[in-house]
């Protein structure tokens, strides 16, 4: 492998790591603050961020003339995903939560499937989720049906994410898109959480943070993306993202302290192994690509 390739594939995965870690010391606040007020925290200093990245004052002019029905549900879809997501952390172990997560962009790769022999992916996917979750315990300690539906769901805001961003890229507007919807989104969820629990968001000393974990779950996981994709393809890409359920139950188990049974640890390499099959798939058929969150 060059050079500049093995550099990509570091990027890579220290974006995932950085992003995994976030969502580790999210989970940590969660003992003194409310997921939602977490979430909003991370979105009002990921605004902050990404505009001072992405040097989004420069979008302000174009403002009127974008196509604001696609901004907006792709915007929507930022926000109720980062919502849900952290709604399931506080449920579940993260490596299951990334795993159920993580089925949303995988079945709508799926649900473009053209030859049988793709059917194995979807076969390893329903194992996946089926070995997630403790039929035999439904009271088991590491599982919530709640945080699994949670998770569900922010897997279908990731495949509607993905969806309504490539209807944004038509609109030539680059990363000031992300700037847009994470703005909207923090405009959104402060209010409401001003609402649910304002002394918890009023909690300065918590803001330093929720800042950090804004900076791992956002600026530092972009900016590193942004340099991996000019020297790797998409199906380099998409192939490496899939290792992100592991990374999560690993970041879940050095700082959190958390375990997954044997079986729910099959269930991601099922889950992984198909995203792979997948993504390997989109070689000859680009519909079939997975994109990270």
């Amino acid at each position: 492998m060059p050079n500049s390739q093995l550099t990509a594939v570091l990027f890579m995965v220290l974006s995932m790591v950085a992003y995994q870690i976030s969502a580790s010391f999210a989970k940590q606040l969660f003992t003194v603050l409310d997921p939602l007020t977490v979430v909003t925290l991370r979105l009002c200093f990921a605004s902050i961020l990404i505009i001072l990245m992405f040097r989004s004052w420069k979008i302000i002019k174009r403002l009127p003339y974008l196509k604001w029905k696609d901004l907006l549900l792709y915007s929507g879809s930022v926000c109720l995903m980062n919502v849900l997501f952290y709604a399931s952390l506080g449920k579940l172990p993260q490596g299951i939560a990334v795993g159920l997560e993580f089925l949303g962009p995988l079945t709508l790769a799926l649900f473009s499937i053209k030859q049988k022999s793709d059917y194995l992916w979807v076969l390893l996917a329903v194992i996946g989720i089926a070995l997630l979750v403790p039929w035999q315990d439904a009271s088991a300690d590491n599982f919530s049906y709640l945080g699994a539906a949670f998770a569900l769901g922010a897997g279908v805001c990731w495949a509607v994410y993905i969806y309504y961003g490539q209807r944004v890229v038509r609109q030539n507007i680059g990363m000031h898109a992300l700037s847009i919807a994470v703005v909207l989104s923090a405009m959104v969820m402060l209010p409401i959480s001003a609402v649910h629990n304002p002394e918890a968001l009023m909690k300065t000393e918590y803001w330093r943070q929720a800042l950090i974990i804004a900076l791992l779950a956002t600026a530092i996981p972009y900016a590193l993306d942004l340099m991996a994709l000019k020297r790797l393809s998409k199906l380099s890409y998409g192939t490496l993202s899939s290792l992100s359920p592991a990374i999560a139950a690993i970041s879940g188990m050095l700082l959190l302290n958390e375990h997954i049974s044997f079986w729910q640890s099959i269930a991601l390499v099922c889950i992984m192994v198909a995203s792979v099959g997948v993504t390997l798939r989109s070689k000859t058929d680009p519909e079939l690509a997975i994109k990270d969150q």
